[in-house]
């Protein structure tokens, strides 16, 4: 069975997201050759993405979905534009389909964001691991990573990892 990995950078206070779901606040951490904070290793152990409508909207607008062009994308909306090359959309039964994706064979699937998806498939308990990279920045107002999360959970940190660039990476395993 794949393992769901939430993989997400945060701001300190615990923003994903500028308040318009911009993310432009990490264009000053870039993930380089020298520095890329585990990104390289994380990408080669996945084959599947899945991601809110917010993120996924925000990432085309970029022009940076081709990043991903290598895996399989499943943008959970409200919305279905229509399969799109890699890109799929899951507009109904989303843990059922979600749950069906976990089973197929294959390398693990990047829980991408954003804040709801990821509290929805933390309370269906299907996240297995997190990988925050807490970036030294306090946003004040934005996309949280956990809004008005419903449901406790347990985590065991597994590794943490400091960078010169004030950067900390956390591993977390469910309990």
């Amino acid at each position: 069975m794949k393992k769901i990995i939430l993989y997400i950078a945060s701001s300190i206070d615990g923003r994903i997201a500028e308040p318009d779901g911009g993310i432009e606040w990490l264009s000053e951490f870039p993930i380089t050759e020298e520095m890329n904070y585990g990104y390289k290793e994380f990408m080669d152990s996945t084959d599947t993405i899945i991601m809110g409508g917010r993120s996924w909207r925000e990432l085309s607008n970029m022009d940076a979905m081709g990043a991903y062009a290598d895996k399989t994308v499943y943008v959970v909306s409200r919305h279905d534009w229509g399969e799109k090359g890699n890109v799929k959309f899951i507009t109904k039964n989303v843990i059922e389909h979600i749950l069906d994706l976990r089973n197929e064979p294959g390398k693990d699937i990047w829980l991408f964001g954003g804040g709801e998806l990821v509290s929805m498939l933390l309370a269906a308990e299907l996240v297995d691991e997190m990988q925050i990279t807490y970036i030294p920045v306090i946003l004040g107002k934005g996309v949280s990573l956990f809004p008005e999360q419903p449901k406790e959970s347990k985590w065991e940190l597994t590794e943490s990892q400091s960078y010169s660039s004030g950067i900390l990476m956390v591993k977390y395993q469910r309990k």
